[in-house]
């Protein structure tokens, strides 16, 4: 009976009072009632992502659950490619993608936030949602990620005496007022809210910092509870050494390790569980290749290796991350830098060796980390989207517009800082805008007479981004001695280049006087058009030294072709216009070719490293 009734039933909306049935009998409410049985067993189950210790596995929904993810940083690809990099993680058959938040892409200046354009994180969450992506987050506060001071802003040094990723109650302040402002943005994405964020890092691999403060742990672990919830799966990830996973990881926080191909996999996983015996198996952080380094060989690993280490570890059930997946580039001054015996200066690209080039194509290694992973699971039905087109534009003339010193007006609106002694960048709140140099030699000749004028430009290579020595001051760190005399009376200039690019300089300038001469710090400028649609390109430096470079108003990073591996840069092709010239603006630092010009390619050059005998710290 209630079965003939409900199915010769008509849904009408019902509109109030005055459409309500003079008459409810029996039938009427039979109808009311088992459409509400119905709708109560179409309702959703409640979503959540847990650990389950008895089954040593994830849980999601309830189910167990296995990710295979890859890395992936919005702040190294332009916005309008995030699709296209996403969607070729998703058909590689990847279900996840691990992402970093840096603190200083987003605040660059205290209480100062930037969400906008290629900043806008949301955006690019949603869009990992929309594709079908789960996301493993990292947003610090440290995330190392060979960026510039591991994400922490440097106007953090403001206050010389901080200790960063401590207890410190200055550091912690500023981190509490970010994390208020971010994770408020996070918590509606996490999954059990209906978004696709899984589980969240706390910190990122503080095992390997001397502090080993896990009063600063605690503190982290109770403001993400405080602004997430309770229900978040929050981990730490440390290397699989003893004392790292000792100082790394706390109670509360699920312990995840990291190791590259060859290491020895059970053992590796062995570490893990001498601090989480029971739960899932976890690499956050498995290397498909490696960074490159100014003044070293490009580096690379082979993808049966990659893969074979892949393979080995989904067959013992393991939840694996690939970092890097898609690496990316370091526009602009975001290349941070490591200290190991000294300083290395991180290159401008982040191609990393990864399964995805920088440029975004598909390697030789994605197409065998796909095969591993369509023996565990289905892949994506459809092919995988091919490789963007490349243009090589050719030869562009250039001309050298001023000597650095002649413009110092226009880069420096404000005037000179006056100061008896040098300043460091923190200390005249310098930050990611200057050309300045750091040098490993502590005597130079100098030749002149009295009363003439020393002028010194200083470039910022990165700030160390791992290790202890992440307090990484820049600029002069002490007084500068001629002879035995101490030289005083500094005039300072910070250089806001980036900002009088942006705004049209020079290509909307008059020309300036060229002042003759090829050496010094120069300033030169180009155009070059476009075939009527622009695609991305590859730009090499032939006869110049160092610099960096900009493609209206863009900056595409730093340039070194005499110290190398890296000799081209990678641009884009949503920097490049169409319908008008491209603006090319070159700084040149130590000197250019008489006849300037750069060669735009179809594909890049990473491996040739010229001059090995210019490797001094740096």
């Amino acid at each position: 009976m209630v079965v003939v009734v409900v199915s010769t039933f008509q849904f009408v909306p019902y509109r109030g009072p005055a459409e309500r049935p003079a008459r409810m009998g029996l039938p009427a409410l039979a109808l009311l009632l088992v459409a509400g049985v119905l709708l109560t067993q179409a309702s959703p189950p409640a979503r959540s992502f847990q650990l389950d210790y008895e089954k040593d596995c994830f849980r999601k929904d309830g189910a167990p659950f296995r990710y295979i993810s890859g890395s992936i940083h919005y702040a190294r690809v332009p916005r309008p490619a995030w699709r296209d990099r996403l969607l070729k993680m998703y058909m590689s058959g990847l279900s996840a993608v691990q992402v970093y938040i840096p603190w200083n892409y987003h605040e660059p200046l205290p209480g100062v936030y930037d969400f906008a354009g290629d900043r806008d994180v949301e955006a690019f969450l949603d869009l990992t949602a929309e594709l079908g992506l789960l996301v493993i987050l990292r947003p610090g506060p440290y995330i190392c990620a060979e960026w510039e001071m591991g994400g922490l802003p440097a106007w953090l040094l403001w206050k010389p005496d901080i200790i960063l990723r401590s207890s410190d109650p200055a550091y912690l302040a500023a981190v509490d007022s970010w994390l208020h402002v971010l994770l408020p943005k996070i918590k509606p994405r996490l999954y059990q809210y209906g978004g696709n964020i899984i589980s969240v890092q706390v910190e990122n691999e503080y095992g390997s910092y001397y502090a080993c403060d896990y009063e600063y742990l605690q503190h982290l672990l109770g403001s993400f509870r405080a602004l997430l919830g309770s229900e978040v799966l929050l981990f730490t990830t440390d290397s699989t050494q003893a004392e790292e996973l000792r100082c790394g990881t706390l109670q509360g926080l699920y312990a995840t390790i990291d190791f590259g191909p060859g290491s020895n996999i059970t053992e590796s996983f062995g570490a893990q569980r001498q601090v989480e015996p029971k739960g899932p198996l976890v690499n956050s952080e498995y290397y498909t290749g490696w960074l490159d380094y100014w003044g070293e060989v490009h580096a690379s690993t082979s993808s049966a290796q990659v893969a074979q280490g892949l393979e080995d570890m989904l067959q013992m059930g393991a939840n694996v991350n690939m970092y890097m997946f898609h690496g990316g580039t370091n526009f602009a001054y975001w290349s941070g830098a490591d200290f190991k015996d000294q300083y290395k200066p991180v290159t401008t690209s982040y191609d990393y060796d990864a399964p995805l080039s920088e440029a975004g194509d598909p390697t030789e290694k994605l197409f065998a980390i796909r095969t591993v992973i369509s023996k565990f699971q289905p892949l994506p039905v459809g092919p995988m989207p091919p490789a963007t087109p490349k243009y090589s534009y050719g030869r562009v003339a250039l001309k050298k517009y001023a000597d650095l010193l002649s413009v110092l007006d226009v880069l420096c609106p404000s005037g000179a800082i006056q100061s008896q002694f040098p300043l460091t960048f923190e200390a005249i709140k310098q930050e990611y805008q200057g050309t300045l140099e750091r040098d490993g030699l502590t005597t130079l000749r100098v030749t002149g007479r009295a009363g003439d004028t020393l002028d010194v430009l200083l470039e910022n290579m990165g700030r160390i981004s791992f290790g202890a020595n992440i307090s990484d001051f820049k600029g002069m760190l002490g007084n500068i001695s001629l002879g035995s005399s101490l030289l005083s009376n500094w005039l300072i200039y910070p250089l806001a280049i980036d900002t009088a690019i942006k705004q049209g300089w020079p290509h909307a300038a008059q020309p300036q006087s060229s002042n003759g001469g090829t050496a010094g710090p120069a300033f030169y400028t180009g155009t070059f058009e476009t075939p009527g649609i622009a695609w991305d390109t590859f730009v090499k430096f032939p006869g110049w030294s160092k610099g960096q470079l900009w493609i209206n108003g863009f900056n595409l990073g730093r340039y070194w072709p005499s110290r190398g591996p890296q000799q081209t840069l990678f641009v884009p092709s949503s920097v490049l216009h169409v319908d008008r010239p491209n603006n090319i603006t070159v700084l040149e630092l130590e000197g250019a070719s008489p006849a300037p010009f750069l060669l735009f390619l179809d594909k890049p050059l990473f491996n040739r490293t010229l001059n090995h005998s210019t490797m001094a710290t740096k």
